[in-house]
């Protein structure tokens, strides 16, 4: 690489970290793909572009991912020392899949002689797809769209289009601006592209306004969000778990005596045992909502036998409602695992050695529950980056969604930041309130424009109780699902094609 290249590669790496929480900052959404635009341009001019091209996009993998996903050694390192392999692991497989896009942008490029402003936010918005459709590898974190949820104004839009649809358009208005530049010397075309960026700027800005104003939302009751704060050595301690529960017990009970609530939520994992093989803490929590009135949705493992020898864990939620019932709820399994933590990617379960590390249960549906306060989905962990799940439940009639999340293992990083600011995509693209509780934070409530409140702050121990709004909206999005999505993948498809078409009529 040239000293250009190296400076451009960092410079796109910088502001899209600075695109994402926990900087959240405004402009480098606009601006972190035009040095990433002008690489691809200038070379298509090169004598070898295709290994170029690739060697550039694999550079921009390693520094973009390195820079986004430091927090995996951190997270993987209580499980395994070989956290570093699995970071390392992680980061080159995304680079491949920015080597590809490199390239296979230039080529069309050269073979069709399109723009790059058709051919390029197409292709980013497809790799980004991809990323979410990779069976056990799938990984949909973070994609161009969700770093603008900390100006949910700019993203109302996704009512109409998706997460997929906002990126698209974020990458298109950056590859506008990078034209801009390379044709800056003629003044005309370059100040109609970057007008157009501005128009388009202005009327997200100006629906999203019309959204805020003409949403009509309903309350659906209070309720109360548990945020104990247990480390992670203290969660895994046998010695502990009674003086744990304990002390959600006493916590539901000081918030249901100060709020009243119709619903209190413990977070992911709240209770580090199976739940329902527990009959002494199932009993007290039992009387615990009938006493109180008060239904309770409890975050925990849990076992079902395949035979007299073995099992399946799952990680899962529990409802009892204000009878203190459990039996008439289907326990909710996660059905989304974090690749590596919690499911090994192509093994089977069981063959990694541990009980729980990497080997749990692949939950199945998703049942939508009914308390009296309103009919909600449940959401565990990183299942919030999942739109289609968001939208299953909104679907069959979900007035709001619960999330219930751990992240201690996540400690003071960017990943808690970055984790919750899906929720606030989801709750646009559906019109849904959300409550998410989080053992170490960020617990919060999320209203149907994507705004967040009564946020807490991390590690610390909190329990706050709010009204969850939501609306009867069923949005353009969540009647047609990721047709952004699936509209670019027909066209880098038909783009591929043409391609192949074209060089081979000239050869």
């Amino acid at each position: 690489m040239s000293r250009r290249d190296l400076c451009l590669l960092v410079a796109s790496a910088f502001l899209i970290t600075l695109a994402y929480p926990p900087f959240h900052l405004f402009f480098p959404s606009f601006l972190c793909l035009v040095p990433v635009v002008l690489l691809l341009e200038s070379s298509n001019s090169d004598p070898m572009p295709l290994r170029r091209q690739f060697g550039l996009g694999f550079w921009f993998g390693i520094l973009s991912n390195g820079l986004l996903l430091y927090w995996m050694v951190f997270a993987l390192w209580r499980y395994t020392p070989f956290s570093v392999l699995g970071f390392v692991g992680t980061v080159l497989l995304l680079s491949v899949y920015s080597s590809i896009l490199f390239a296979l942008s230039g080529w069309v490029i050269r073979a069709t002689r399109l723009s790059v402003l058709l051919v390029f936010p197409v292709l980013w918005t497809v790799q980004e797809w991809v990323l979410a459709h990779q069976g056990d590898l799938r990984f949909p974190w973070l994609g161009l769209g969700t770093s603008l949820t900390g100006f949910p104004t700019m993203i109302q839009l996704a009512d109409l289009v998706g997460a997929r649809g906002i990126t698209l358009l974020l990458a298109l208005a950056n590859t506008a601006l990078a034209l801009a530049w390379i044709r800056r010397k003629q003044w005309r075309q370059s100040a109609l592209l970057v007008g157009t960026v501005g128009v388009g700027i202005v009327v997200a800005f100006a629906y999203g306004l019309i959204r805020e104003q003409g949403l009509e939302m309903r309350s659906v009751g209070v309720v109360t969000l548990l945020q104990p704060n247990v480390g992670y050595g203290e969660k895994r301690d046998p010695a502990l778990r009674e003086s744990i529960f304990s002390s959600l017990l006493e916590s539901s009970a000081i918030a249901q005596s100060e709020a009243n609530s119709d619903l209190i939520v413990w977070p992911e994992v709240a209770i580090p045992e199976d739940f329902l093989r527990r009959n002494d803490w199932k009993a007290r929590l039992a009387a615990f909502a009938r006493e109180t009135g008060t239904p309770v949705v409890v975050g925990g493992l849990h076992y079902v036998s395949l035979s007299d020898s073995t099992y399946v864990g799952y990680n899962s939620a529990f409802i009892l409602d204000s009878a203190g019932r459990t039996d008439e709820y289907p326990v909710y399994h996660k059905q989304y695992l974090v690749p590596i933590t919690e499911r090994v990617p192509f093994l089977p379960q069981g063959l990694v050695g541990s009980r729980w590390f990497g080997s749990i249960g692949i939950g199945e549906g998703g049942t939508v529950y009914e308390l009296g306060l309103g009919r909600f989905g449940v959401l565990i962990c990183y299942e919030s980056a999942f739109e289609n799940l968001s939208r299953a439940y909104r679907l069959n009639g979900a007035d709001f969604l619960v999330n219930i999340t751990n992240d201690a293992w996540f400690g003071r990083s960017s990943t808690p930041y970055q984790h919750a600011s899906h929720l606030v995509m989801r709750a646009i693209e559906n019109r849904i309130g959300i409550a998410r509780a989080a053992n170490t934070g960020i617990s919060e409530f999320v209203d149907p424009l994507g705004r967040e409140h009564k946020r807490t702050a991390l590690e610390v121990e909190a329990k706050i109780s709010g009204v969850v709004k939501t609306s009867d909206v069923f949005t353009v999005y969540t009647r047609l699902g990721d047709w952004v999505g699936e509209t670019v993948v027909m066209m880098a498809l038909f783009l591929v094609g043409y391609a192949w078409w074209r060089e081979k009529k000239t050869a």
